[in-house]
């Protein structure tokens, strides 16, 4: 897809296969640690309490140990329900509402953090800051817009920090980055009652990077501010259509650059056993106007290279984000955390939104707990439910000519459950 949403990134270093549903608003993925969950990730650069700061804000790194490890994996759970409305499938006679288009997908994330001198740290991160997946019945009433979208980043962070004095930190970290994308839908040619399904993959691997600047203000209080920036990918792949319409298949090529992010974070203390976050945060998706899938080969059936095979009218709006969260210190051991979060989504309107990516504005409802075994040794646990608004969609792509892609009405019923674990190790 040209500038697709296929994205919410690389290494080929790594055998490690990252799957997700989104769970922030669009297709983004925050879940990057899990001992951020139970705030709903509230004061996420300012916290800096293990090496998952590499993510949040690589200056944090000045905050820790010599050395500290950092993994864990969070499940997302997504539903999305859609009831029909009046829908019309145009050439394609798919019936019925596709079932629940969400499911379950898994988010690993590890780093490590090690400090050179007193001052200096240097570090690596993986994770998966963008993903989704939606999934609907074969021949459902949208069938000709989506039966399934699948979108699989990785991203390899090498990250340094550097302690200006006790009150400033700075840090910076290159992202390199691996998008693979899958896209099937029925395509709107039917002969003799047969279908012509479409698959689209696509991949690509690019770069961006990303910096931060840790203040602290007091011993109590902390400010953390973080920027990643826009990854810019032109991806290739291929348009494969089995059945009537199979002389369309073609190579494909798509331009898509994922928005930037920038994050203004503070945790402060109110005592001994309590801290305070809070979170503000702006996610640049305007840089997704539309989605043009190319024809990069020419077709047996004499469509030429450079002909859009697809446009998806994607027409995102910036977001934000805000979250506030609070932590209570039981003793040494134990710390309950809890969180709430709302999340704009980059969708503008029912007639823009889609079926692969059926997105509205969500609230997070977070809670979790951290158990300190040893001096060395961290788990934390978390938990959070997204209540999404129910989201009203007319897609119209089609019913009365060309591509005839059909017109999806209706309302989407949607929502969220997120788990995560976490171990984190200093030496």
């Amino acid at each position: 897809m040209n500038k697709t949403i296929t994205p919410r990134l690389i290494p080929a270093l790594i055998a490690i296969a990252f799957s997700g549903s989104a769970a922030a608003a669009g297709f983004q993925l925050l879940e990057q640690n899990s001992s951020g969950l139970g705030n709903a990730y509230a004061g996420s650069a300012a916290v800096a309490d293990n090496a998952s700061t590499i993510f949040f804000n690589p200056a944090g790194m000045t905050q820790l140990q010599k050395i500290e490890v950092s993994g864990g994996l969070t499940a997302v759970g997504t539903s999305f329900k859609f009831s029909d409305q009046g829908s019309s499938a145009g050439a394609f006679n798919g019936t019925g509402n596709g079932g629940d288009g969400g499911g379950w997908g898994f988010i690993p994330n590890g780093y490590l953090s090690w400090g050179l001198t007193k001052d200096l740290y240097v570090g690596v991160g993986v994770g998966a800051p963008f993903g989704l997946k939606t999934e609907y019945d074969e021949r459902w009433v949208g069938a000709a817009q989506s039966r399934e979208f699948d979108v699989k980043t990785y991203n390899i962070n090498p990250s340094i920090a550097y302690r200006v004095n006790n009150f400033v930190s700075l840090g910076a970290g290159l992202n390199l980055q691996r998008l693979e994308a899958t896209y099937k839908r029925a395509t709107a040619i039917s002969v003799n009652g047969s279908i012509s399904p479409l698959k689209l993959t696509l991949d690509d691997d690019s770069w961006g990077w990303n910096i931060g600047a840790l203040f602290n203000l007091s011993p109590k209080t902390k400010l953390g501010i973080s920027y990643r920036s826009e990854v810019e990918y032109k991806t290739n792949g291929k348009i494969e259509i089995t059945g009537p319409a199979a002389a369309n298949s073609s190579d494909a090529k798509a331009d898509i650059t994922l928005p930037d992010v920038f994050v203004l974070s503070v945790t402060h203390k109110l005592s001994d056993r309590i801290e305070l976050l809070g979170d503000v945060a702006r996610t640049g998706w305007s840089s997704i106007p539309k989605v043009d899938v190319i024809r990069a080969s020419a077709t047996l059936s004499g469509l030429q290279i450079g002909s859009i095979a697809q446009t998806l009218d994607t027409d995102f709006k910036d977001t934000w984000r805000f979250a506030l969260g609070a932590n209570y210190k039981l003793n040494d051991e134990w710390m309950l955390k809890g969180g709430i979060a709302y999340d704009q989504t980059p969708v503008k309107g029912a007639s823009t939104r889609l079926v692969s990516l059926p997105d509205n504005d969500r609230t997070w409802f977070s809670v979790g707990a951290q158990w300190k075994p040893s001096k060395t040794l961290t788990l934390d646990a978390g938990a959070t439910y997204l209540y999404v608004k129910d989201a009203s969609i007319d897609n119209n792509q089609g019913t009365v000519a060309a591509p005839l892609r059909g017109r999806v009405t209706g309302t989407y019923e949607d929502s969220a459950w997120i788990f995560g674990a976490q171990a984190s190790m200093s030496f």
